[in-house]
């Protein structure tokens, strides 16, 4: 049967140009659009229907359209944004250019810490996504438009609802969500967004002055990470889902001097071996791996037969409780490749947690 072949999206960014070009058009032209059509910041386009589309004076409108994320999953996927623009003359007849300003509104997230691509103080809305409004009020205004200002304030009714599912809180972004998109498409699997977070948040930490963070696979294996690093600060700890070698190789790049690699069994198996993104590996060759280290550390054939026949890697973490040096074996092989990853001279810890949340393994210990 063919593989069913994923839907695109588009991002925040886009979406925001969307709905800023339709409140313009509603005022500049004759007829308010059904649509608007928006070009991405690689190739392409698209046609974008509008959602909500209000005149709220000869000057003002406001306009939403209704995000879509493809196939990729996305919290802010169904997400309405919106832009309201405000078109002004000069008060005088010295002014000759086009000014286009570009404001958060309701429900878009404010920066309160360094190290993102926006200084503090500014709405989360990013360099791709404001290089897409303004290509689109220019687009409206065309290339001989009198001067005016062009007044873009985004917003984002339900934006500090779904802001709580994001780590816009450990960024300090704070307030609501932020506009995002290097290009303007969304791919499915593309991870693009993911990576962008763990760099960002990477970047913050070593903005804050941190010279070592705690990687994770996601918020369980963080709970027990901070429980076990009790003075480490928030900004200190980064989830990387599956983007192992992606996280050190930024780390790296960045000078962080330590990392602590915080995980439970399975994902550490992955490490130990090298996996690059931890979401790929076949099970079965993760498992015929243990099965091998299983032998050569204990002696015992029957035991790492049963270790590379079992259903998980939970499965083997149970029949391997008693052989700590197996565990060892793992948890030194994370050390190892992370290290290869960062690309340069930086300490790596290794924690690895049991399915319950005890410490199993401590390369520092």
């Amino acid at each position: 049967m063919p593989k069913k072949k994923l839907r695109c999206g588009f991002t925040t960014g886009t979406a925001a140009a969307a709905a800023t070009k339709a409140a313009l058009q509603s005022i500049l032209r004759p007829s308010p659009p059904a649509t608007v059509r928006i070009e991405f910041l690689t190739a392409g386009s698209i046609d974008i229907p509008v959602h909500r589309l209000e005149r709220l004076s000869a000057t003002m409108a406001r306009a939403t359209v209704i995000k879509d994320a493809g196939d990729d999953p996305d919290v802010t996927h169904r997400a309405e944004i919106g832009a309201t623009v405000t078109v002004t003359e000069p008060a005088t007849s010295s002014v000759e250019a086009l000014r286009i300003v570009i404001r958060g509104g309701k429900g878009v997230g404010r920066i309160t810490r360094p190290g993102l691509e926006l200084p503090p103080g500014e709405p989360a809305i990013n360099s791709g996504p404001r290089r897409m409004i303004r290509r689109a009020v220019r687009q409206v205004v065309g290339p001989d438009a009198p001067p005016l200002t062009i007044d873009v304030e985004i917003f984002v009714p339900q934006g500090e609802a779904l802001a709580r599912q994001t780590l816009n809180a450990r960024l300090g972004i704070v307030g609501g969500l932020s506009i995002l998109g290097t290009t303007g498409i969304v791919k499915p699997m593309s991870h693009e967004a993911y990576t962008a977070t763990i760099r960002s948040a990477l970047s913050v930490a070593r903005a804050s002055g941190r010279e070592q963070v705690a990687m994770t696979t996601g918020r369980r294996s963080e709970r027990h990470a901070q429980q076990h690093l009790s003075g480490w600060t928030d900004d200190q700890f980064v989830q990387i889902g599956d983007y192992f070698q992606f996280a050190l190789s930024t780390a790296g790049e960045m000078g962080f001097q330590g990392i602590v690699m915080a995980v439970f069994f399975g994902k550490a198996v992955k490490m130990a071996m090298g996996v690059p993104h931890t979401h790929a590996a076949r099970s079965s060759l993760v498992l015929d791996q243990l099965g091998d280290w299983t032998a050569a550390l204990t002696g015992r054939p029957g035991l790492a037969d049963r270790v590379r026949d079992a259903n998980t890697a939970r499965q083997a973490f149970e029949l391997l409780g008693a052989y700590p040096t197996v565990i060892a074996r793992v948890g030194q092989g994370i050390v190892e490749h992370a290290e290869a990853f960062a690309g340069r001279t930086l300490k790596v810890r290794s924690l690895i947690f049991g399915y319950q949340g005890g410490l199993m393994f401590d390369s520092d210990a």
